[in-house]
């Protein structure tokens, strides 16, 4: 019975000191239970990763971080070890991002994998590191440049307003006073002369409605004649005066080679003389009408014989009657 009790209790020791060292190497990521491949990854800068941290594949959770620590070659740099539990496969050539999981900081790792028909990682394998910048840390590059510039143009200000205080003495704050006043002044003044303006109208609303009108008018009555002249044949017109310009032109070469009777009337000298010599005797005898009448005109009551018509020199009885 003691023998028994003995081994009862160096079972329930092993018992105790396994359970220990499952619940130690569980509380630090270790499933002992599980086939979890052991993957590592270097950072130069974890950024607050801690254990048990999550391990992410595409935003899926397929292990967490199980220890992290320095590099046995003294250079500063860590070592993140992973416990991959899921059998999802991916490339050695895969990247461990280290990202920031949420806006109060938290840090995880996230697996991208790459696909290139590489051999698949297996326990031990070293992956690619990369860091992907933080919203706090993109804030920062944004509001270091603002930040600069903010400064920059404080300084600016600064120098602009003792500038100015510099310059408005009492003498200029006086100018300024002035002025403003004036420039009140002028405003009234505006005011009074929009009013004006606007009592004219008003007053004559009635006499700029019916000249607007009778301008409408006037356009529409521009339309129409501009639509008739667009309408109207130009260019039959002017073929018509061209037909007339060279008649007339003809009409004026005839003239001048003496054809038709206008032509030889004004080409024909022996006709022009004639014309001439007759219009001579015409005067001639219409002066001596006037100065013989009796020798043409008789009037007899009791009748009488007509005499014979004698010619006469007509320039000789001119000469005697002078």
């Amino acid at each position: 019975m003691k023998t028994s009790k003995e081994i009862k209790t160096a079972v329930l020791v092993l018992l105790g000191i396994l359970l220990f060292i499952f619940i130690f190497n569980y509380l630090k990521g270790e499933n002992l239970l599980s086939s979890s491949r052991k993957i590592t990854a270097i950072y130069s800068n974890v950024e607050g990763l801690a254990i048990s941290s999550a391990v992410t594949i595409n935003g899926h959770k397929v292990g967490k971080v199980q220890d992290i620590r320095f590099t046995d070659d003294k250079s500063g740099m860590l070592e993140v070890s992973m416990l991959i539990d899921s059998d999802f496969n991916f490339s050695k050539n895969s990247i461990a991002e280290l990202y920031e999981s949420g806006l109060i900081g938290g840090k995880a790792i996230s697996i991208v994998p790459a696909f290139d028909g590489s051999a698949n990682t297996v326990s031990g394998d070293v992956l690619k590191s990369k860091i992907k910048p933080g919203l706090t840390e993109l804030v920062n590059q944004r509001l270091t440049p603002l930040q600069e510039k903010i400064e920059s143009v404080m300084v600016s200000a600064d120098l602009l307003l003792n500038n100015v205080n510099s310059i408005f003495d009492e003498k200029t704050k006086y100018k300024i006073k002035g002025n403003i006043s004036q420039l009140e002044q002028t405003i009234s003044s505006f005011e009074k002369t929009s009013n004006f303006i606007q009592n004219l109208l008003e007053s004559n609303k009635n006499l700029i409605n019916n000249s607007i009108a009778n301008f409408s008018d006037i356009s529409d009555d521009l339309s129409i004649v501009t639509e008739k002249l667009s309408k109207s044949d130009f260019e039959q017109t002017i073929n018509e005066l061209k037909f007339s310009l060279n008649n007339f032109n003809s009409l004026l070469s005839d003239l001048d080679r003496g054809e038709g009777s206008l032509g030889k009337l004004f080409n024909d000298e022996g006709l022009y003389n004639n014309l001439e010599a007759s219009l001579g005797q015409l005067e001639s005898l219409l002066e001596d009408m006037k100065l013989n009448p009796k020798r043409y005109v008789h009037f007899s009551l009791f009748g009488k014989k007509n005499r014979q018509y004698v010619k006469r020199d007509i320039n000789k009885n001119t000469d005697s009657n002078k």
